[in-house]
């Protein structure tokens, strides 16, 4: 599946011609993520963004389970 998105997402601003604009494709080709930007300072900003490592959380959820920390 192919997604296209015109909503800049460092602004949260519609861009309105998206054919001029700076775009950023992820994915394989058939199915991908295209993201449009305001301005080519949007696009680099967003590419500089570092995402904090994810965090796996497994519980236990007996009933004697007891969270520490």
């Amino acid at each position: 599946m192919h997604i296209r998105t015109t909503m800049d997402p460092m602004t949260l601003h519609d861009v309105a011609n998206p054919e001029q604009h700076p775009c950023l494709y992820q994915g394989d080709g058939d199915n991908g993520l295209e993201i449009y930007f305001e301005s080519e300072e949007n696009l680099m900003g967003y590419l500089d963004l570092k995402s904090e490592p994810s965090k796996v959380i497994q519980g236990d959820d007996s009933e004697d389970y007891v969270a520490e920390g």
